[in-house]
């Protein structure tokens, strides 16, 4: 009993805390996205929905093309510190914490020490700025990308580390810090499957799993060679009239079509000069 009300007290936590990280992306201010109500620093469900949204606490400075406010920093860097991966940990925690670490170690200037690991599995190692490569326990979880997965299973855990998904190549996401996360081993393997994302996209809006293609659809935002015959666009629009009730889907649209007009606005000045925006 006080498991599952526990559960749905971090339920509604990231709800309202997604709900204020939309509207700081839409209200284009300067002001924390943690000033909504979303709840204080002493309370444990409001520090366990930072670590679940992750990086996307600092989504509106890469939007808005400014500095993540203090306060957000310092939240992102208390739910890393507090909610650690454990030995055994899934692949996709040990990856969203460290998105999390990673960009807070990058915000707040404190010491980074990163060691690669002596072995990594074929295919699935990272190198200093490209995955976690810091102890996560004696599993070998740290090291652990399963790239040659089914595309349904890929497009799955993707989803699940949606808030890696974003464009590395303007100055303001090297300044935020975003750089490192669209430079990661998660962001190369999407990048390598663009069809098999599609799918993925697709099949979550037959079954109605809104979060799922919100997120997919911010992934397919990020990449090249996403299918024309697709319409993402209109796919994003449908996804988020269905399912915009739910904060996290607002975020992930939101997020991707922002995305989808930098990288197009980008690639329209790199036709006209030859130089890549």
């Amino acid at each position: 009993m006080e498991r599952s009300e526990a559960a749905a007290r971090v339920a509604e936590a990231v709800h309202d805390l997604a709900s204020d990280v939309v509207s700081a992306l839409k209200g284009g201010d300067h002001s924390s996205a943690r000033n909504g109500t979303a709840g204080t620093e002493g309370d444990g469900p409001w520090l366990a929905a930072v670590r679940m949204l992750g990086p996307d606490l600092l989504l509106p400075a890469l939007v808005h093309g400014r500095p993540p406010h203090p306060q957000d920093v310092a939240a992102c860097r208390r739910a890393a510190d507090t909610f650690p991966p454990r030995a055994g940990s899934s692949p996709v925690t040990v990856w969203s914490h460290w998105a999390l670490t990673r960009m807070s170690d990058h915000l707040d200037a404190r010491p980074v020490v990163f060691e690669a690991p002596a072995e990594s599995p074929a295919g699935h190692g990272p190198d200093q700025d490209a995955g976690p490569d810091h102890d996560a326990g004696p599993d070998g979880a740290r090291d652990a990308w399963p790239v040659a997965v089914p595309w349904q299973q890929f497009t799955h855990q993707l989803a699940l580390l949606a808030p890696l998904a974003v464009p590395g190549d303007t100055a303001t996401a090297a300044a935020c810090g975003h750089a490192v996360l669209a430079e990661s081993a998660v962001a190369r393997a999407a990048r390598q499957r663009p069809v098999d994302l599609a799918r993925g996209f697709v099949r979550a809006v037959r079954r109605r799993d809104w979060l799922q293609a919100a997120a997919a659809g911010r992934w397919l935002a990020v990449v090249d060679d996403v299918p024309k015959t697709l319409g993402l666009d209109s796919g994003l629009d449908f996804v988020l009239l269905m399912g915009g009730s739910d904060p996290r889907v607002d975020l992930h649209v939101h997020a991707a079509q922002h995305f989808r007009a930098i990288r197009s606005a980008g690639a329209g000045r790199e036709d006209a000069t030859g130089v890549r925006a």
